[in-house]
């Protein structure tokens, strides 16, 4: 959430940022409201004001009709006030929705665009896998390896449902162990959060209201996280934190959950896109300064790109155009793996910062060296997600003979095996 005072000062720019992101918010009507919104908080603090002034007078008067005809105008202005109650209640509901509605403004650097078809690529690595082959996709590779089952997964979970087995659990595991111990060396403190949460959680992070139809809601009326930044952000939610613990660095491993309410005709086979998968993800909390954030940005996006590396699987990395980022989002990377049968890049990361657009709604505060407030600056980057890491994997390391490779990285935590068979 962007703070009124800063709308209000800078409407044309806050305007502008929605255009670039492709979204429909009235800023001049939001400033209409809060214009109404000043103006009956001021008249009922002013009729307080003199119901506590007449109240005074009333105790010192000692003329009990005087007193009476006090306390009768006074009956009649209380009136007035729960009139006013109820007209200022009325125009905070709509002003409250519309100040969730209003995106965070864009960097400079994020390009125009509507669609990801329109983000721009700022880096190639590694080399493309050449067979003297057919190649297969990972469906009918993983299936003949006997490492996923979506007859079953189908038959249990229903559309998308899918049971991982044999190898295909092993190489998962090999992948978070690794994850683990390649990202705790930068830094980050791992965390196991809840996934079933609240929805002040989500609303702070801002996936709602915006995202429900995408979100899997309980009977009461809470939500599953679809990625462990909504339990991780809400762990300090309403805090006070001191300055010279930031930055926090946590590494947070959840199980995922997502509707894909949107995607119907999309990715219907295979692991790209399921309802239910899990997911290493980087958060940092760091003090409210554009240029910290901008250096933890980089260095959340270097630090996954750097284990992809490791895993030698070709990729890209594109900057995402304004229609592509979030509502609060100043600036996204999303890092794409090759996937040789599809003959294209899939998306595997994506890392964000917020300045203090989440935590100004989730009240994530840090007193300075001077005993001053400030809201903190939050950014998120995904470590490495799974199964989806593994359509890639399989797909990049399958052989002749129908094995696969294991990343050189990986075979300690798959008991020394260097291929799949």
């Amino acid at each position: 959430m962007l703070d009124i005072k800063f709308i209000r000062e800078n409407k044309d720019v806050v305007q502008a940022g929605a255009v670039k992101k492709c979204l429909d918010v009235d800023i001049g009507k939001l400033i209409e409201l809060d214009d109404a919104r000043l103006k009956e908080l001021k008249e009922i603090e002013d009729l307080r004001a003199e119901v506590n002034k007449v109240s005074n007078d009333i105790a010192r008067h000692q003329d009990p009709k005087l007193k009476a005809q006090l306390i009768e105008e006074m009956r009649a202005v209380k009136d007035d006030i729960k009139t006013k109650e109820e007209k200022l209640r009325q125009i905070m509901e709509e002003w409250q929705l519309l100040m969730l509605q209003v995106p965070n403004v864009p960097d400079m650097s994020v390009p125009d665009g509507n669609t990801d078809a329109e983000n721009q690529e700022i880096k190639v690595w590694g080399d493309k896998p050449t067979f003297n082959f057919e190649p297969k996709d990972h469906i009918e590779i993983m299936n003949t390896l006997k490492m996923v089952d979506f007859e079953r997964g189908t038959k249990v979970h229903g559309f998308r449902g899918y049971y991982l087995t044999n190898d295909g659990a092993r190489l998962s595991f090999a992948i978070w162990n690794y994850a683990m111990d390649f990202f705790s060396t930068r830094g980050f403190s791992p965390i196991i959060p809840p996934v079933l949460d609240r929805k002040d959680s989500f609303l702070g992070t801002g996936f709602l209201p915006q995202g429900e139809e995408d979100l899997y809601k309980t009977q009461d009326g809470d939500f599953l996280a679809g990625t462990a930044e909504v339990p991780l952000m809400g762990m300090h939610a309403g805090e006070v934190l001191e300055k010279d613990i930031l930055p926090l660095k946590y590494l947070g491993f959840s199980p995922c959950f997502r509707r894909e309410a949107g995607s119907h005709g999309k990715d219907v086979k295979g692991l790209i896109r399921v309802h239910e998968f899990y997911k290493l993800e980087q958060l940092i909390l760091c003090e409210a300064n554009h240029e910290t954030s901008v250096k933890f940005h980089e260095e959340l996006n270097k630090n996954t790109e750097e284990f992809i590396e490791s895993l030698e699987i070709p990729y890209h990395t594109v900057i995402n155009c304004g229609g592509d980022l979030g509502l609060g989002q100043v600036k996204k990377y999303d890092i794409e793996l090759w996937v040789p049968k599809e003959n294209k890049y899939r998306e595997i990361s994506s890392a964000s910062y917020f300045h203090d657009f989440q935590t100004r709604r989730l009240g994530i505060r840090y007193k300075d060296e001077n005993g001053k407030m400030h809201y903190a600056h939050s950014l998120n980057s995904t470590a490495i997600a799974t199964p989806r890491i593994l359509v890639s994997m399989i797909e990049n390391f399958q052989q002749a003979d129908g094995t696969v490779i294991i990343p050189e990285v990986l075979r300690k935590y798959m008991g020394g095996k260097e291929f799949i068979k």
